[in-house]
């Protein structure tokens, strides 16, 4: 690990006080690795002749693609050392992530459009090209809750802005899609996974190949037990996943897919920390680690909740964030005759869980006379320090399922002269089922991050509604999408161009219930569900190659995202009702203009963007309730570039983000530099050593004193690996996450003194057999 910490100082990665340098000094050495790279055969880090499959009706490489798109390998996210699938876009230019609570409940945002809502508004999450859940924003059911990355993954594709807004439904900002491995490299692995100075236990496994001539398969999954990398959640992850897929070639080009997932798995979910703010700057309570607390081991009681028949239900505090997925999935590539190709995307799955999650509900402050220890083995004993109250965020989803598919038809046409038009014609179709069940009680725990424990407080009844009975409600929805969608492709030698129109009709349906004040249901009076919505996008663009090594490309995009569950609770039943004529839409423009190039040992992709954002979030304060437009514009630049010198490999990004409210300040958690470098030194074939650091320059976010005045300091966490091949079929992996134990804020409340980071440092080894 020397030599990595060593190489870390090098660049200047361990100093948050200079990130805008270390990240420039990265892109330097990028585009001068070819004056310092040994004679050695060209390489292209970016793989910018790679096939992109996502966000675009016809497989294009990255450098004939008119669209900002990223990917990375499976093998890479070693390097990365990802904690969990979105914890891997961080690697990514243009991508925010907040990957800071957990396994799951990511915020994450794209080019300056706002985290305006929680989770990922304007980016659409998919598996093999179809979403995981339909609306990104859902309120404790991100689509991030149902997906794990693990050895049946094969490669993630990044599209930013571009054809996203037409090419998929509500997600103008981008498209993240995991594909899986299909089998088509025969073989497998297993891999053990051992926390070191923490406790995770992990196996991984995965094996593909042919069953027959014609016919293969993979099928992989894993299964672990932890904490998260937080004592004080022991025991809170347990659980996996198993999913594979069998391919059958017909003639030609076709071929049927049919795929499964089954997932089972509970995690802790990390929940903002108890800080103090000071003259708009957040401090550490001393006791209180932003990046351990965890809160699960506190000897809680079962929670007492309102069922939606008002009933009552007792559930496990520690059980965390649970994530039960049945999913079965079709595809189908067929010659339809007369020069015509069919092809078809289905997906159904059976999303639920349940999100518990335990969230500073007051500011520490020491313990009135007569408090008392409530649980444990020095129960009823007087407790003088301090206290906070615990609101526990005790959320069902009973039923987040999706039915979703995708039909189209397409032609290629010649135009003569060597120019080829390529017309598609699809529709989408999807069906959201969304049930669920909140309640929020509220506890009276010790301000302690080891061995907090559960208190009697004078006045105060543990279990009671918390924020006084707002939140105890229940829905049960359904939303269902039809999309036709036309794509034109113009392919005229070094030209391609294309232009995308596609029209969402949606329509929402079902019954939501306010409790009175958390204690019981009018079950006779349902505030009923009732709407349509919908908008035209369309999207234009094109690529022109100088040379084989050098292209330019230039779109402009409009789009939209749409709102399910934001806009029902806590609202004017009439907004959605259907008596309402203004159903919120959130609307995205956006231009870009970019160039891919490579030459010897080094490759970059750079995009100019402007992104215009109008979205409507709905006033509470007001009688009739009304809905209120917000607008948001982004200019920016994003710079991915990749080198080979010696005996490193370097991938770096950069997204340089000058984003504004009509006010004129900056959006909320929006730094103006944001900052990836992943070198990997390859010493021999045996031995392998890398780092991936990712940084933020500080942003601004809520507070109790008003929006914008807490200041989130500028962080860099590194992240870094060695991996040495014992035999040509065994590998051993030392890995660590936030090596540096960096403190990073992710984000403030609004409301009170609490605040959100990073995990700190966690060390692991793997030991991975190839067969």
């Amino acid at each position: 690990m020397t030599s990595i910490r060593s190489y870390a100082a090098l660049v200047g990665i361990r100093s948050t006080r200079r990130p805008v340098a270390a990240a420039v000094a990265c892109l330097c050495l990028a585009a001068s690795a070819q004056a310092q790279q040994a004679p050695a055969e060209p390489a292209d880090g970016l793989k910018l002749d790679a096939v992109v499959v996502t966000g675009t009706s016809s497989a294009k490489s990255k450098m004939r693609s008119s669209v900002a798109v990223s990917t990375i390998e499976s093998d890479g996210v070693t390097a990365v050392t990802a904690a969990s699938a979105t914890d891997v876009l961080r690697a990514i230019p243009g991508i925010r992530a907040e990957a800071s609570g957990g396994e799951s409940n990511a915020n994450v945002a794209v080019r300056g459009i706002p985290v305006s809502a929680g989770g990922a508004r304007y980016i659409q999450f998919q598996e093999d090209g179809l979403p995981v859940l339909q609306f990104g924003d859902i309120a404790f059911a991100t689509p991030d809750t149902w997906m794990r990355a693990d050895a049946a993954f094969e490669r993630l594709e990044v599209v930013r802005g571009g054809s996203a807004s037409t090419l998929a439904t509500g997600a103008p900002g981008g498209i993240i899609n995991f594909i899986s491995r299909t089998g088509l490299e025969p073989g497998g692995s297993l891999q053990l996974t051992k926390g070191l100075d923490f406790d995770q236990t992990r196996v991984d496994y995965g094996y593909g190949g042919r069953l027959a001539p014609k016919t293969r398969f993979y099928v992989g999954g894993f299964y672990r037990v932890g904490d998260g990398g937080r004592k004080g959640a022991d025991g809170s992850e347990s659980g996996g996943q198993i999913r594979g897929n069998v391919t059958f070639e017909l003639a030609g080009k076709d071929f049927l897919r049919l795929s499964f997932k089954h997932l089972d798995d509970h995690t802790p979910t990390f929940m903002p920390t108890p800080v103090r703010y000071v003259n708009g700057s957040i401090q550490e309570i001393p006791g209180l680690d932003p990046r351990r607390a965890a809160f699960y081991n506190a000897g809680w009681p079962l929670d007492s909740t309102l069922t939606n028949t008002n009933g009552r239900a007792l559930s496990n505090i520690r059980d965390g964030l649970g994530a039960k997925s049945d999913a079965f999935g079709a595809e189908v590539s067929l010659d339809a005759g007369g020069g015509f190709r069919l092809q078809n995307k289905f997906s159904w799955s059976k999303n639920s869980g349940r999100f518990i999650g335990i969230f500073p509900g007051d500011d520490v402050a020491a313990a009135p006379a007569g408090t008392t220890i409530a649980t444990g083995p020095d129960t009823g004993k007087p407790y003088s320090g301090n206290k906070f109250t615990a609101v526990v965020f005790n959320t069902r989803i009973d039923d987040a399922g999706l039915l979703a598919n995708d039909l189209k038809f397409s032609r290629d046409i010649a135009l003569g002269g060597g120019m080829t038009l390529g017309a598609v014609a699809g529709l989408y179709t999807s069906v959201q089922k969304l049930d669920l069940t909140w309640n929020f009680n509220q506890y009276s725990l010790s301000a302690d991050e080891s061995g907090a424990r559960l208190l009697n407080v004078p006045g105060v009844t543990n279990g009671a509604p918390g924020f006084g009975g707002c939140c105890s409600n229940f829905q049960d929805s359904k939303y269902t999408t039809n999309a036709p969608y036309l794509v034109l492709n113009l392919d005229a030698g070094a030209f391609t161009g294309d232009f995308s129109v596609r029209r969402d009709n949606n329509k929402a349906s079902g019954n939501y219930f306010q409790s009175n004040a958390g204690m019981a249901y009018d079950l006779t009076k349902p505030n009923l569900i009732d709407y349509t919505f919908g908008r035209t996008s369309y999207s234009l663009g094109g690529n022109y190659a100088l040379n084989p090594d050098l292209s330019v490309f230039a779109r402009y995009s409009d789009g939209a995202a749409y709102n399910a569950d934001r806009i029902t609770f806590f609202n004017n039943p009439n907004l959605v009702n259907g008596k309402s004529s203004t159903i919120p839409v959130n609307k995205v423009r956006q231009a870009e203009v970019g160039v891919k190039l490579r030459s010897g040992g080094y490759s970059l992709f750079a995009t100019l963007f402007h992104a215009k954002t109008d979205e409507v979030n709905v006033d509470v304060t007001t009688t009739p309730i009304v809905a209120k437009a917000n607008s948001y514009r982004s200019n920016g630049l994003e710079l991915e570039g990749a080198a080979r010198f010696g005996l490193v490999n370097l991938l770096a990004g950069l997204t340089y983000t000058d984003a504004k409210q009509p006010d004129g300040k900056a959006p909320k958690r929006q730094a103006k530099v944001v900052y990836q470098l992943t070198p990997t030194l390859n010493f021999s074939e045996a031995l392998t050593a890398g780092v991936g650091i990712v940084g933020t320059t500080k942003s601004q976010d809520d507070g109790p004193g008003g929006p914008l005045t807490i200041t989130l300091p500028a962080y860099t966490v590194v992240n870094a690996f060695v991996s040495y091949s014992l035999t040509p079929k065994a590998q051993l992996t030392l890995a660590a996450n936030n090596l540096f134990d960096e403190l990073a804020y992710t984000e403030s409340n609004d409301g009170r003194g609490a605040a959100r980071a990073y995990t700190g440092r966690t060390v692991k080894a793997s030991l991975r057999y190839s067969f």
